[in-house]
């Protein structure tokens, strides 16, 4: 698959550990930024996403480290989007330092009513959006 986005960072002191390394609860702050953000570039502002009745929450995470990062790495996190299922998306990262995977991450989104938080299904302008997302890459 390829790569739909991807978003730098540098890390934090404040994202360390007493070991110097980051803390494992980052990854997913980093991931969840990078997700709005290609979210936003695929379907349009989040906003007008919830006026329209229309928001993602995670229903799972799977994340496997494999190397550290520590303060002041440069990173950066790809975001790849799978092909949409009826209510749900599912989106592989990776964070990397240069050419080194530091870590891959695959998360699962689905889809909600903004008012009650119902799962319902995709519009079909949001689906098409993210198929054509999918399909372009």
């Amino acid at each position: 698959m390829t790569v739909h986005h991807t978003m730098p960072l540098r890390v934090r002191f404040v994202e360390c550990d007493m070991q110097g390394r980051v803390f494992n609860a980052h990854y997913l702050t980093w991931v969840d930024m990078a997700h709005t953000d290609a979210l936003s570039e695929v379907v349009g502002d989040y906003q007008a996403l919830l006026d329209s009745g229309v928001d993602v929450v995670v229903a799972a995470a799977q994340l496997q480290f494999r190397r550290p990062a520590s303060y002041d790495d440069r990173l950066t996190v790809t975001v790849t989007f799978r092909p949409p299922g009826n209510t749900s998306l599912q989106t592989e990262f990776t964070i990397l330092r240069g050419d080194d995977v530091i870590a891959e991450c695959l998360m699962t989104h689905v889809c909600v009513d903004s008012t009650n938080y119902e799962k319902q299904p995709w519009p079909a302008s949001i689906r098409a959006k993210l198929s054509s997302a999918t399909a372009s890459h």
